[in-house]
């Protein structure tokens, strides 16, 4: 999406994907699989925290190159100027980070209204609400559960992505169009998605 911020613009960028495959330490030995099974123009959020800069940076060109072959979006946990210098098609944080710097797709994860308006005013192009589910990495924590999540959605201005204990089955089950997962994702058998040569 072209920006600019004294006078409203026409939106450039392609469709919002549906399914976001977001990664961790916890699936980066599959992560080349999982893209490859993914419907094309699929998204892939990067975090990879765990590496040092210059490793994390390599990670990232290896699965960027993975992605595109099959027309995948790519966005990098970071700074707007961050994602820009990475080459990547949008930023992935806080507020706080994103509200300022080059035109690029902009996504934020919210948990609550008072988030969402944040995520507002830094001109978010998309919210990951979560979680929806429960998830490995937080057990025991609170989770909004479809219906909540469905009322946060409705009050987001921008498309709504559910994150959080999400998988092929449970955005079936509950009609969730966007969805977003770690583990869900490359855990996901051959059969959910079509592989691709």
């Amino acid at each position: 999406m072209a920006r600019c911020y004294s006078v409203p613009v026409p939106n450039r960028q392609p469709p919002l994907p549906p399914i976001w495959l977001v990664s961790d330490a916890r699936n980066d030995a599959v992560l080349e699989r999982a893209l490859a099974r993914l419907p094309r123009g699929s998204g892939l959020i990067y975090r990879h925290y765990h590496l040092p800069p210059e490793q994390r940076r390599a990670r990232f060109r290896t699965l960027a190159r993975a992605a595109r072959r099959r027309g995948h979006c790519v966005v990098l946990s970071g700074s707007a100027w961050e994602a820009k210098g990475w080459g990547a098609d949008g930023a992935y944080g806080a507020p706080s980070r994103l509200v300022y710097g080059p035109a690029t797709l902009r996504l934020v994860t919210v948990h609550s209204l008072r988030e969402l308006a944040k995520a507002h005013r830094a001109r978010a192009d998309a919210v990951l609400i979560s979680p929806v589910f429960p998830t490995r990495s937080h057990p025991g924590a609170p989770v909004l559960g479809p219906l909540r999540f469905r009322l946060l959605a409705e009050r987001a201005r921008v498309p709504a992505i559910a994150l959080g204990g999400m998988t092929a089955h449970r955005a079936r089950a509950f009609s969730l169009r966007k969805w977003a997962a770690i583990q869900g994702l490359a855990e996901t058998p051959t059969g959910l998605f079509p592989l691709h040569s």
